[in-house]
């Protein structure tokens, strides 16, 4: 029987766990549950009229993937297309078909925008308000347990930093976020403004039909070149079953990509040496590699950018495209002119400058009619607030692939809920570090994090207040640490009379 054929009702006023956004994290925390813990009711709250999250909502060219889908696919659900960085379209389709394996679509309703959620100690719930956008109306919804899967940014809006002189600029501004349908940049002179992992995805691609692409950044990122399918995958697939073969590739990535980071932070000289020389054999003899290649910071200061096959050194070798290092002075009617006084002629220009982080989908919270300012807590374990209980929150590595972080954090959840059942408990509650040290939740130097990091919670300086992106290490303390540590507190609702401690949880569900 799969899952689907199992007849919930998705529907009603109250559900054990209410998961808020229908992306990549949001169904995979609905399919742990279903997994692990089938006795409890949920539903899925989207904003949004489709399910996929961000690999619906990006449209731009070449949009994909920077982290290898051995480690962005789901632990449960072998990821079998045969290329390791793959498009957007790919990955959406993957989601997608999960959530109808699983069953989660029929959970999922859509148009339903949270607003706020308020906790009610009294009656261990929390109340949900939601906006629904297909008719208008306020909604409201209760649960015992919040799942707050909206990731960290604003789905309605991209960052563009002011742009002098644009209102003489007679050609086309667009922004990644909000690609428009209508754009057809063919035979076009393409200005591509910034750096990070949209622009050298976005130059490539762009440059199989632009008249020319020119990669305008104020200063170099930090470029690797992967192979977009990989080799050992190809071989495992003849001899081993899909899921043996799959968890054995995943964890080979996660342990190298793992290597890789503690190496760029043990080690930044040697690492910074290693991909300025992988760099300059890609690109043509005498390039300015230091210039427009060679970042003053270190390795994974801020995420490197991956170029599947080298596509990025591919298009500037061959021409179709340029980088320009150098800072805008204005813009003029046909492109934009320089600090240094140069011109970049354009006829289209895209603002890939960045992303605007909003905490908790932008929703409000509220404990006990108090308001909760998200900036004056503390994460315990990376996944929940000091002082708000019974809500957990989803923000995956910067280090590493988003999932990876999703599969413990979802988990864990599901550890939580088993633990609360096995002992007649009914709430969890983050407790703050005695250690007033603090450190960011999201450890970049990128400038997407340093516009809004005040905005978010802190965590603490050592665990379980705090996790060091090192996903060994949290498997360790998500999945087989203890759940009474020093950082929480179980409790039942004032006036509750006493339940008797759960028999054992039903059989976890396979496939």
């Amino acid at each position: 029987m799969t899952y689907a054929q199992r007849g919930d009702d998705p529907e009603g006023d109250h559900v054990d766990v209410l998961i808020v956004g229908a992306g990549l994290s949001g169904v995979g925390a609905a399919c742990h549950l279903r997994r692990t813990c089938p006795d409890k009711t949920y539903a899925v709250l989207e904003a949004r009229a489709v399910v996929g999250g961000t690999w619906d909502l990006f449209r731009y060219p070449g949009i994909r993937s920077d982290s290898d889908m051995y480690t962005l696919g789901y632990s449960f659900r072998p990821w079998t297309d045969p290329r390791s960085i793959a498009d957007g379209d790919a990955i959406l389709r993957y989601v997608r078909e999960t959530a109808r394996e699983y069953g989660v679509d029929a959970h999922i309703r859509f148009g339903h925008r949270v607003v706020a959620a308020e906790w009610d100690s009294a009656t261990a719930r929390w109340t949900v308000r939601v906006q629904r956008d297909d008719t208008a109306e306020p909604t409201v919804l209760t649960c015992s347990f919040l799942h707050a899967c909206t990731g960290y940014y604003r789905y309605d809006a991209g960052y563009t930093p002011p742009l002098p002189g644009v209102g003489a600029y007679t050609g086309r501004v667009v922004h990644p976020q909000h690609w428009p349908a209508d754009l057809d940049h063919g035979g076009r002179r393409v200005v591509v403004v910034g750096s990070g992992a949209t622009a050298v995805t976005l130059v490539p691609a762009l440059a199989r039909r632009a008249a020319h692409v020119t990669m305008l950044q104020r200063s170099p990122t930090y470029v690797v070149a992967l192979p977009s399918r990989d080799a050992l995958t190809d071989a495992l697939r003849r001899w081993l079953p899909p899921r043996a073969g799959y968890r054995l590739v995943r964890a080979r990535n996660v342990l190298a990509g793992t290597a890789v980071y503690q190496l760029s932070r043990r080690a930044p000289g040697l690492v910074r040496l290693l991909l300025r020389r992988a760099a300059r054999r890609r690109l043509p003899a005498g390039y300015d590699v230091d210039r427009h290649f060679a970042p003053r910071y270190d390795p994974w200061d801020q995420r490197l950018c991956v170029a599947p096959d080298g596509d990025l050194f591919a298009a500037i070798a061959a021409g179709r495209a340029s980088v320009v290092t150098d800072r805008i002075d204005t813009f003029t009617a046909h492109g934009i002119r320089l600090a240094s006084g140069d011109q970049v002629p354009a006829d289209v220009v895209v603002t890939a400058t960045g992303l605007d982080l909003l905490a908790l989908g932008g929703m409000t919270l509220r404990v006990d009619g108090v308001d909760v300012d998200p900036a004056g807590t503390v994460a315990y374990k990376g996944m929940m607030l000091s002082g708000v209980p019974n809500l957990a929150l989803t923000i995956g590595y910067t280090n590493a692939s988003w999932t990876l972080k999703a599969d413990l954090v979802a988990g864990y959840v599901c550890r939580l809920l088993r633990h609360l059942d096995r002992t007649g408990q009914q709430v969890v509650t983050p407790l703050a570090p005695a250690d007033e040290r603090r450190a960011p939740l999201i450890d970049l130097r990128s400038g997407y994090v340093r516009r809004r990091l005040a905005a978010l919670p802190t965590q603490g300086v050592r665990a379980p207040w705090r996790l060091y992106q090192n996903y060994p290490r949290d498997v360790l303390l998500m999945r087989y640490g203890r759940l009474d540590d020093v950082g929480v507190r179980f409790s039942r609702a004032p006036g509750a009379r006493p339940a008797a401690p759960a028999g054992p949880p039903p059989p976890a569900a396979t496939g």
